[in-house]
This record gives structure tokens, sequence and C-alpha cells, in this order.
């Protein structure tokens, strides 16, 4: 062994044995509220990877999309051909609101999917609940924020996780989330000219 190899295996050492010390702390276990929010492109690409790791696991889900219409996506296609045993998946908006261009409507459609996601939620068997783009409605105010946090700290079950995403997520959602990511823009092929495409966009 050489002297790089041997001081580079006694550094990994020390790291492992501090790691192990921390993780030897960390022992609880309880249903978390995560948002995904921020400019960049990945939001629910990253919470439906949450999804497709519950359903492997067997674990009850469910997905309410609040923005997004009746566009076929791959995720939906997927889950709703050969997951629907395991994961339901709700699509109530009916599309974005630039296209809608009627905001009392789309405040109906809000409602009606928050009713929806509440149903979800209070079910203790579904394990991971997906609010996909719950945070743009709760910026052009569709949704009070205050009535969602108030029931996702009194009524979620205990074990339940809870996904909402969304750009310009509500400073006082993310204060009672237990994990919050900001993905940031560095590139987008939009500015390009670059259209949405199959299998990166939907």
């Amino acid at each position: 062994m050489t002297e790089d190899t041997e001081r580079h295996a006694m550094k990994m050492a020390k790291k492992k044995a501090a790691r192990d010390k921390i993780m030897a702390t960390k022992t609880d276990e309880k249903g978390l509220v995560i948002v995904h929010t921020g400019k960049g492109k990945g939001k629910s690409t990253a919470a439906f990877g949450m999804i497709f790791r519950c359903i492997a696991h067997q674990m009850p889900c469910a997905v309410v999309q609040f923005i997004k219409g009746g566009m076929s996506t791959g995720e939906r296609d997927l889950i709703e051909r050969h997951f629907s045993d395991i994961c339901q998946f709700h699509t109530m908006g009916e599309g974005f609101t630039w296209e809608t261009q009627d905001r009392t409507r789309d405040m109906e459609m809000a409602r009606a999917a928050w009713e929806k996601a509440k149903e979800l939620i209070r079910d203790p068997a579904n394990r991971m609940v997906l609010l996909d783009e719950i945070n743009i409605a709760l910026r052009y105010d569709y949704l009070d924020v205050a009535e969602v946090i108030a029931f996702l700290q009194q009524e979620k079950p205990g074990m339940t996780h809870v996904v909402l995403t969304g750009r310009n997520a509500k400073d006082a959602l993310i204060e009672i989330a237990d994990l919050a990511t900001e993905m940031e823009l560095l590139k987008h092929p939009f500015r390009a000219g670059i259209k949405a495409q199959i299998g990166v966009e939907f």
C-alpha cells in the first residue's frame, strides 16, 4: 500500500466513523411534509421519483394534479396502466391559468382538487400523497395557505408523507415543511427556442 493510498484509507475510515456516529442518533420516523419549489426544472419530476419508489415498495400512494389538464403524460399513463391498484391518480386541473383565463373556474377546480387531496391524505393507508402544482394554486390565492397548513398540521396521519410542488411556495408553507428544496434555474432549452419534449417534460 502506497503512502497516498494509506493516507486516503485512514481519512475515509475517520469519515466513516464520524458518519456512523451521526447516523446512530437518527432513529425517529415520521410522515414528512415535503416542498419542491423554485424556478428550475425538476420539481414534479423529483416528486414522481418518490411516488415510484413507494410503488416499488408496495406502499399505497396517490397523486392529485392541481393545474395540469388532460394532456397525456408519461407518468400518468404508466401509473394508470400498470399501478392503479396501488397509486390513485387524479388530474383535477384544466391547464395553466394563462390557458383557462377564467379565475372563477380555476378557483372551483382548485377547491375540488383540495377536497380530493384531503380525502386521500386522511386515509392512513396512503403512505404518500403528491399534490402536484398546488403551490401555483396557493400563489394565486385559489386556496388559503393557512387552511392548507392547518390541515397538514392537525389532520395528516403521523406516517403519511405529503409532497407539495410548484414555483413560488409560500414562506409559511416552507416554514412548516420537514424538507424543502428549491430548484435553481441555471439553463433551460426553452430559452434557446426548444419546445417541451416527450420523455423530458411529459
